[in-house]
């Protein structure tokens, strides 16, 4: 499928929210996000022409010599524009906004009628434009021009959710409690001089996947230049002075991700509830601005999921916990890729 959908792609402009108007994003940051900025692409895909008997017979009576114009005419109908729109986790809604009032307006008077605009959020990305990045979709925290501090380490965590297209290198806490046997993880460590920027590890747990231990090495060099010392270490071989050190020290960390292979995920109302399915668990997840109703309707569903699993699979009964937004417990956020703050409302 991603080969397939690269295959119709033919051409590819990014935009990122600067301020207030879209700048033009450098090609060599394609694949860079972060979570408090609003970025556009515009794709251009080639679409094949379907003629019916008609045309058919008129093309081979004519061959190829129908003039410049029906050639000129058949190739403009030969393609569709893709606008896709992503915001951040942390981005304000403004972005979408400013885009519907300038950059929409400017693309539909360029291709009218051949226009598709695709909204986004970050993690709940479109399939067809995660493809295009080829698995090396990477999200950073903070904005795009934003002074991070140089001598502060940060760690990525690579994970697959599902499918090789949705494969994202996500920035989470440096802390080595996040870390895990299964996944792959690239840390960063600064040095305070001038001719080394710092080291950058590939972390590969003992039970990741190879694939995935090759296609980390391959993000640690888009994310680093060759002003970073670069390592690939296996689990059980980090060096004391740098990789600890770096991480914070070491802490009891995840040794599987079984969680992965049951976890699903329902809604239960308008942006206030949700249910999710780990294992031997059913997690019902409450926000503070929830109403009693909704907390007895969502009881409800998650009593009926319960008892229904149990008549299909009566050897693994499903036990029900309580979980209140700003309280989650480690076994529920580590179902989620990058699990960080909650976005705090405009004053």
């Amino acid at each position: 499928m991603m080969e397939e959908w690269n295959e119709d792609l033919d051409g590819m402009e990014g935009f990122v929210l600067e301020g207030k108007k879209f700048a033009r994003l450098p090609e060599e940051e394609f694949g860079h996000f972060h979570t408090q900025d609003c970025y556009v692409f515009l794709c251009r895909y080639w679409v094949p022409v379907e003629y019916d008997d008609e045309d058919k017979e008129k093309k081979e009576r004519h061959g190829h010599h129908g003039g410049e114009e029906e050639e000129e005419e058949r190739v403009e109908e030969d393609f569709q524009c893709v606008v896709y729109f992503w915001q951040g986790r942390q981005a304000s809604n403004m972005g979408w906004l400013t885009f519907t009032f300038s950059l929409q307006k400017k693309f539909e008077s360029l291709f009218p009628g051949k226009l598709e605009v695709v909204r986004m959020t970050q993690q709940q990305e479109n399939l067809k434009f995660l493809s295009h990045f080829k698995r090396k979709f990477i999200v950073h925290k903070g904005k795009r021009k934003q002074k991070v501090d140089a001598a502060q380490p940060s760690l990525y965590h690579i994970r697959t959710n599902g499918s090789a297209l949705c494969t994202r290198t996500i920035q989470i806490g440096t802390d080595s409690s996040n870390l895990n046997s299964e996944f792959c993880f690239i840390l960063k460590v600064p040095f305070e001089s001038t001719d080394n920027q710092g080291i950058v590890y590939t972390w590969v747990g003992r039970a990741a996947d190879p694939d995935e231990a090759k296609l980390a090495e391959d993000i640690m060099n888009c994310l680093f230049d060759d002003t970073y010392s670069k390592q690939v270490i296996n689990e059980g071989e980090e060096p004391e002075n740098f990789f600890w050190v770096g991480i914070g020290c070491q802490k009891v960390y995840d040794e599987d991700a079984d969680y992965m292979k049951y976890a699903r995920l329902f809604r239960c109302s308008n942006e206030k509830g949700y249910f999710a399915v780990v294992g031997r668990a059913v997690y019902m997840w409450v926000g503070t601005q929830t109403s009693q109703v909704e907390i007895k309707l969502s009881l409800k569903a998650c009593q009926v999921y319960i008892q229904h699993i149990r008549s299909k699979e009566s050897e693994t009964p499903r036990k029900l916990r309580l979980v209140r937004k700003g309280n989650e417990p480690h076994c529920f956020t580590r179902c989620f890729h990058g699990w960080g703050a909650f976005k705090t409302p405009p004053a």
